[in-house]
């Protein structure tokens, strides 16, 4: 069973049936064994590599288990736990952003501006380490949250001031955002959603696509040369509105392992890399969906 999602394709046990890339045998369905305690497995040439002996794992009494909804649930509230309070931080330390004269606040552009730059590049360098690292590790899980909060404390207050707008489209987003994923479940289950590969492969590339728009013209801007996929006219509108269908279908990816993994009886450390996806597709359909009310909100 292999994904082309870079998140879930780093998960040695998700990788399918047999031996992985590096000769260790995987979990196919819960019952697979793996490598005893102090084995060394053979490598490609009928000798014992060194660089590939461990300890091992005899069952769930060594590895602490198997994932399961519960526990995916629980890493998950975790997570967003973090962000939520990190962004609540965020917004309280920036201060008013507007003066008792009406004008904006230069104290709190600047801070916010700050708060921007440290939270946007940490957490996308961090969700890089964490969608490639074969092992999940659940502090950096921990520390993308944390710096993915501060990026959205600040994002939830700079939008609205620079649109114009009233701060309830930020009230709006947080629920349209649980909306959309109590309906992407729903959805998934009651039609009983199958992804392909050609889907997978399909959302990955588009998110990568995005991402690299994204890149694209924040360099552009530092020259004063912007396209206009930020902005608030019809190029802006139709960049966010693509960016939430595929916050969807990536919900759809996120859901498909979830459900996979718990059949496929993997490691309950793969909680975290699952409620790592989670967040991820949660802060992408919220900041878009954010653009979107404050673009319609404008007078």
């Amino acid at each position: 069973m292999k994904s082309n999602n870079p998140v879930f394709a780093r998960s040695e046990q998700f990788s399918g049936a047999g031996s992985n890339a590096y000769g260790n045998q995987t979990y196919a369905g819960g019952a697979q064994p793996q490598q005893g305690y102090g084995q060394a497995p053979q490598s490609g040439y009928g000798q014992t590599d060194p660089s590939q002996w461990g300890t091992g794992t005899a069952g769930p009494e060594v590895d602490g288990g198997r994932m399961t909804v519960d526990s995916v649930v629980q890493k998950t509230a975790v997570t967003l736990f973090v962000v939520v309070l990190a962004a609540a931080a965020t917004w309280f330390w920036t201060g008013d952003s507007i003066t008792e004269s009406g004008t904006s606040n230069p104290d709190t552009i600047n801070k916010l501006y700050l708060a921007l730059m440290v939270g946007s590049f940490g957490a996308f360098a961090l969700s890089l380490v964490n969608s490639f690292k074969r092992v999940i590790s659940p502090a950096l899980v921990i520390a993308f949250a944390a710096l993915e909060g501060v990026f959205l404390g600040a994002f939830s207050k700079f939008l609205p001031l620079v649109a114009g707008v009233s701060y309830d489209i930020v009230v709006q987003a947080v629920i349209g955002t649980f909306a959309a994923f109590a309906g992407t479940l729903a959805t998934y289950k009651f039609f009983n959603i199958q992804v392909g590969n050609k889907f997978r492969t399909f959302v990955v590339a588009a998110m990568f696509g995005m991402v690299a728009l994204g890149l694209l013209e924040m360099v552009l801007g530092f020259f004063g040369n912007q396209i206009g996929f930020f902005g608030f006219g019809g190029m802006g509108l139709l960049f966010a509105v693509g960016g939430l269908v595929l916050g969807v279908f990536m919900l759809i990816l996120d859901f498909d392992f979830v459900e996979k993994g718990v059949a496929a009886g993997l490691p309950e450390s793969e909680s975290w890399r699952a409620a790592f996806a989670l967040t991820v597709s949660l802060v992408w359909i919220y900041t878009n969906l954010l653009r979107i009310l404050a673009i319609f909100s404008q007078d």
